[in-house]
């Protein structure tokens, strides 16, 4: 009976065990095999913080479309946004875009123009001769006070001795004066005295040897990079292509300033390292001016002290360096026409330096008195070419002798 028993657990036990092998079996035959891909399913939505008004309501499932279903634009309406898209990008900004390049006003009457800017030379040298002038008896007396006037405007001893003995003359010959006579008379004498046959006109026409060079000499002070800037003005308004040389390399900002006023016309602006060698830059300036053409080289000389006799003796270097491409044309020394005698001071030491062939007389307006244009002239034996008569970029202008007396003496 024992044995019968046992039989039996043994074939339970059998019988459990296949059960268990065949249902493992179906299990492993039901799962995916290793190698398949992946399934992507889509992540829950995460918790979003509250939100106010539209975006409060639950999200809507929107309708979505395949590749094929999406309907790609016309061909033109493709070209004509690719070209919105180029015009957007090519379109310079603003702060990138070119400045604009300035017309400077004709110097033709620009003196004309002007003459409001001579009124206080007016009042205490015209106006003052024509009072002495008119009175009834001219005596001793009133010719001394006409020489006074003369000598206070700065006209210097030799020319007003010159000139009162001239109106003496002729208002004698002339026995009865009428206020316009004597404008008249006195307007011829001043004329005279300021010499209306003296060549004027500033070289600046290119020629076989090259383009036209101009030096620009003065003292610090005078406003000489200021006159070479409005110079070029002056040049470009009357056709001239002009290339500017920055050789004042002694003071700060001299070839920053002199760029800003060339770029205003165009003009190129060659200019070295601050403290480097003057002659060098005045070299390269006039070589530039070569290749490219140009009519005129304003040179900015280094604004010396005329009593420091090595930095004039270096001016006379950037002439002698210059001069190796070509002749200089001319040399113009500006004089701040305020400073009156002492100007004549500076003009002699100059001189002695490099052949003045010209002067520009700055600050002529204001206070300035007119007599200095005649005084300047005898000094040096050379003529006024261009007067200064405010601070404007077109304030500089070609002196003319009978527009200028006429400002002195009024209407």
């Amino acid at each position: 009976m024992e044995y019968v028993i046992l039989a039996v657990v043994i074939a339970v036990i059998a019988v459990g065990a296949i059960a268990g092998l065949v249902v493992s079996g179906r299990r492993r035959q039901q799962l995916p095999p290793k190698s398949q891909a992946p399934v992507i399913t889509a992540p829950k939505p995460t918790p979003q913080e509250p939100q106010v008004g539209e975006e409060s309501a639950p999200p809507t499932e929107e309708p979505r479309r395949t590749v094929e279903e999406v309907e790609l634009p016309a061909e033109p309406q493709a070209a004509e946004a690719v070209e919105a898209v180029e015009a957007v990008e090519v379109e310079p900004s603003e702060a990138e875009a070119a400045p604009a390049i300035e017309v400077p006003e004709p110097t033709a009457g620009r003196l004309v123009r002007l003459r409001s800017r001579l009124s206080r030379s007016q009042n205490s040298l015209g106006k003052g001769l024509l009072s002495l002038l008119s009175r009834e008896h001219l005596d001793e007396d009133t010719w001394e006070e006409i020489e006074d006037t003369l000598l206070t405007a700065d006209v210097g001893v030799a020319p007003t001795q010159e000139l009162v003995e001239r109106l003496r003359t002729r208002v004698k010959v002339l026995g009865t004066r009428t206020p316009d006579e004597l404008r008249g008379l006195l307007r011829e004498e001043l004329v005279e005295l300021i010499g209306k046959d003296a060549d004027r006109g500033v070289r600046s026409t290119k020629h076989e040897e090259g383009p036209a060079v101009v030096l620009v000499v003065g003292v610090n002070g005078v406003g000489k990079t200021t006159t070479t800037g409005k110079l070029a003005r002056v040049l470009v308004a009357d056709g001239r292509t002009v290339v500017l040389g920055a050789a004042d390399t002694f003071r700060a900002a001299a070839a920053d300033q002199l760029q800003t006023w060339g770029e205003r016309v165009g003009a190129r602006t060659v200019r070295g390292p601050e403290g480097g060698d003057p002659a060098s830059v005045a070299f390269d300036a006039v070589k530039e001016g070569i290749a490219e053409g140009a009519d005129t080289v304003l040179i900015d000389t280094a604004g010396r002290l005329h009593t420091k006799t090595g930095l004039m003796d270096e001016l006379g270097k950037v002439k002698r360096v210059v001069e190796k491409h070509g002749p200089v044309d001319e040399v113009l020394l500006v004089l701040d026409a305020t400073t009156g005698q002492n100007g004549l001071v500076q003009a002699r030491v100059f001189a002695e330096v490099v052949d003045i062939t010209g002067i520009v007389l700055t600050k002529l307006d204001g206070t300035a008195k007119g007599g200095i244009v005649v005084a300047v002239q005898r000094e040096l034996g050379v003529p006024v070419k261009l007067i200064g008569l405010g601070e404007g970029a077109d304030d500089l202008a070609p002196f003319e002798p009978g527009a200028f007396v006429d400002a002195l003496i009024g209407d």
